[in-house]
């Protein structure tokens, strides 16, 4: 279907398309869900049609945080987590058995939920809650859309692939890890928030006023996430002399960091630090900061990725270790692979081996384009409206009265 050709089924509605979206926990979830209800609202304005929202996360998730400041509809439902161990027996414990209950008691909420909502289409983005609502989905006949934002399935997302209507992928590397060879799925990839794709270079100069900025310089963007990365930041200060020599630098350490990075800033020469632009945290500009960017540095989740490649950025990934399935090693090796970043996992995450990947980057311009190519080339800006097409094929299949 073309967008198009929804307008006649959902002009005989003769109400608005009712959709509920689970998932959170992270901004990993939470982000794309929001993106995929804000251009779903959009899409179906354009078509004189509105758009009834519910969220259904969990009190402590971000999710819980977003959707009121949204103004989205939001309830809540009992769930809980799998604590993964390499080894089967380590997962038979207490607290796994006392989250399994969570989660059984979480089902029957999330049907009465459901049933009352009467969707058109339940979204899952993952996250814990999701298990429970798209449990109830497929209890209550309601097609059932998962969104995965990595390259490999989450836990939630895996135990609900098998009841859902459409898996929609942000890769199709994915493909071939399905159980059924993907039969059931659409590359669509991962939303990213559209002001992430309006960024202009010269805004964020003048709003960062480096003093020292060279435009005959490259630019790198440094970020460990909101909450910044330790271990990035030890890297940066490591190897800062000899990186302000080749670049301009502008670094998000988060505010854990901050003091210890500025203490060290201090103490290099006056000209080098003029082009070192430090800060806790980067608000509205964000979107200018990236855009100036001409290589990243950064941990590897699928939100980073996702803009990364939208915007066709050369990168170095520093996978989190913690992360759940070891999706942010596999995330970055990805990338490595298409020649679109260097990941530098587990025993390569050193001062030294940084270094060493970013030398060639910064003085070989031919390599930084071949890399911004193939990033690019990976890249889905598009992915919200592909994603709103799935989610408007499902829902509009078999509509309700």
């Amino acid at each position: 279907m073309t967008v198009d050709e929804f307008a006649p089924t959902l002009a005989s509605l003769n109400r608005p398309f009712r959709l509920i979206v689970t998932g959170g926990g992270t901004g990993g979830h939470t982000y794309p869900a929001l993106t995929a209800i804000r251009t779903l609202e959009a899409r179906l304005g354009a078509l004189g049609t509105g758009l009834e929202a519910l969220w259904v996360g969990t009190e402590q998730g971000l999710e819980a945080r977003v959707a009121p400041a949204e103004k989205i509809r939001f309830m809540t439902v009992p769930t809980g987590k799998i604590r993964r161990s390499s080894n089967p027996l380590a997962m038979i414990n207490r607290e796994n058995i006392r989250d399994m209950g969570r989660v059984v008691k979480g089902v029957p909420e999330a049907r009465k939920i459901v049933s009352r909502f009467e969707a058109d289409v339940v979204l899952s983005t993952g996250g814990y809650v999701s298990v429970p609502v798209g449990l109830a989905a497929k209890a209550t006949n309601t097609p059932l859309v998962v969104h995965e934002q990595t390259v490999r399935l989450g836990l939630a997302n895996r135990a609900l692939a098998r009841f859902a209507t459409t898996i929609a992928v942000s890769s199709e590397s994915t493909l071939p890890l399905l159980k059924d060879g993907g039969a059931k799925a659409v590359v669509t990839g991962n939303p990213v928030r559209p002001a992430v794709l309006t960024g202009q270079p010269d805004k964020a100069v003048a709003a960062l006023a480096l003093p020292g900025y060279t435009p005959a310089l490259p630019t790198v963007y440094i970020t460990g996430g909101a909450q910044g990365s330790a271990q990035i930041n030890a890297m940066i200060r490591d190897i800062l002399p000899w990186l302000l020599s080749a670049a301009n630098v502008v670094h998000q350490c988060g505010a854990t960091s901050l003091e210890t990075s500025r203490q060290h800033a201090d103490t290099l020469p006056p000209g080098l630090r003029a082009r070192y632009w430090l800060s806790d945290f980067v608000g509205p500009e964000l979107p200018d900061v990236l855009a100036l960017a001409d290589i990243v540095i950064a941990r590897s989740g699928a939100g980073t990725i996702a803009e990364l490649t939208a915007l066709g950025k050369p990168s170095i990934l520093i996978p989190l270790a913690t992360s759940a399935g070891n999706e942010q090693e596999h995330n970055a090796l990805y990338l490595q692979q298409a020649g679109a970043a260097t990941a530098l996992t587990k025993d390569h995450a050193t001062a030294p081996e940084l270094q060493h990947a970013l030398e060639p980057i910064l003085t070989r311009p031919e390599q930084r384009q071949n890399m911004a190519r193939s990033a690019a080339g990976l890249g889905r800006p598009d992915a919200a409206h592909r994603l709103v097409d799935v989610l408007l094929k499902a829902g509009l299949r078999t509509t309700r009265p």
